[in-house]
C-alpha cells in the first residue's frame, strides 16, 4: 500500500501563489507517476497537472497551464504543485495521486490512479 499525504494549502489573496506537497510513504514502487486533481464544491474532480516518475514529462490542464507548475523529489518521494497567480476559480479540494508505472508514463484520468491522498483545501478569495 501507498499512502499519500497533502499539505501546503491554505486562504491566499487573488495573485497570490502557495505550494502543495504531497508524500509518498509505505510500500512506494520506483516509477509512479504522480498526479493532481481538484475539486470544487458542487462540481466534479478536475485534472490539473502530472508528472512521470523520471520528471522527464509532465502535462497540465489548459486552465492552469502557466500559472502552475508540477515537481518531485524522488529522493524525499515528495511531488509538489507550485500555484502562482491564483485565482479564484482555483479555490476546490487538491488531491494527489499516484500510480505505478513506467518511468516517463503520465496519466490525466483520474481511473488511471490508483492511490489517492485525502486533498488539502485552497481557498482564493476575490
Amino acid at each position: 500500500q501507498v499512502q499519500l499525504e497533502e499539505s501546503g494549502g491554505g486562504v491566499v489573496q487573488a495573485g497570490d501563489s502557495l505550494r502543495l506537497s504531497c508524500a509518498a510513504s509505505g510500500r512506494t514502487a520506483r516509477f509512479d507517476a504522480m498526479g493532481w486533481f481538484r475539486q470544487a464544491p458542487g462540481k466534479e474532480r478536475e485534472f490539473v497537472a502530472t508528472i512521470s516518475w523520471s520528471g522527464g514529462s509532465t502535462y497540465y490542464a489548459d486552465t492552469v497551464k502557466g500559472r502552475f507548475t508540477i515537481t518531485r523529489d524522488n529522493a524525499k518521494n515528495t511531488v509538489y504543485l507550485q500555484m502562482d497567480s491564483l485565482k479564484p476559480e482555483d479555490t476546490a479540494v487538491y488531491y494527489c495521486a499516484a500510480q505505478t508505472s513506467t518511468r516517463n508514463a503520465i496519466f490525466i484520468r483520474g481511473y488511471e490512479y490508483r492511490y489517492w491522498g485525502q486533498g488539502t483545501q485552497v481557498t482564493v478569495s476575490s
